[in-house]
């Protein structure tokens, strides 16, 4: 009785290991994110984002390359409806109507004299430029992140930097980039065209 029973075992073993298993889902590809990501201007206010959500994008974001790897960057998150609304109000009228229905408002700024500078002297003639340079790698980081978790973005430079500087206590040795919305798109956009690989490469 004993074989017969562990005879059983093996084979239920065996059938169970050459049962071709569902396959464990998998998120978009790389090039899926490239070419789905857009610069969202209509949400669904239906929607909302965590913060345990916003928590993991800005882990991933985290990622992203910095000079000496500095993490320059940082980021301002109004999540509440009235910290949202105050940051809508310091973005102009045209910003304010496309992010009407994004749950989530970012302000992104990068430390001064941290990319670029060794020993507080600049290392080249790039200086702060440095610092914007990392601070725009982290954001293209964070809208790919976040179009490959399901979300939306808008990069916005138009905005009223010293009322929100105001508005977040950002500390003077920061300087503000941009406003990043995020959510969820309401309406397929439209792909903007891209111009010829031969007017923006050189081969040599």
């Amino acid at each position: 009785m004993k074989q017969i029973i562990l005879l059983s075992a093996v084979l239920v073993s065996l059938f169970t290991s050459c049962t071709p298993q569902p396959a464990a889902p998998s998120g978009p590809t790389f090039d899926e994110v490239v070419t789905t990501r857009r610069s969202i201007r209509n949400y669904d206010a239906t929607k909302t984002i965590s913060e345990a959500e916003v928590r993991q994008l800005l882990t991933t974001t985290q990622e992203a390359p910095s000079w000496a790897n500095g993490q320059p960057t940082k980021y301002y998150v109004a999540m509440t409806p009235e910290k949202v609304q105050a940051v809508q109000e310091l973005i102009g009228d045209f910003n304010k109507r496309n992010v009407q229905g994004a749950p989530v408002l970012m302000v992104s700024t990068f430390e001064n004299t941290k990319s670029g500078f060794f020993n507080g002297q600049a290392t080249n003639e790039i200086g702060e430029g440095w610092g914007a340079y990392d601070n725009g790698v982290s954001n293209a980081y964070l809208v790919l992140a976040a179009r490959a978790m399901g979300f939306d973005t808008l990069i916005m430079g138009m905005r009223n930097s010293d009322a929100l500087r105001t508005l977040f206590n950002i500390p003077e040795s920061e300087t503000i980039m941009a406003v990043i919305s995020l959510g969820y798109r309401a309406a397929e956009p439209n792909r903007p065209g891209r111009r010829p690989l031969e007017e923006i490469v050189t081969f040599y």
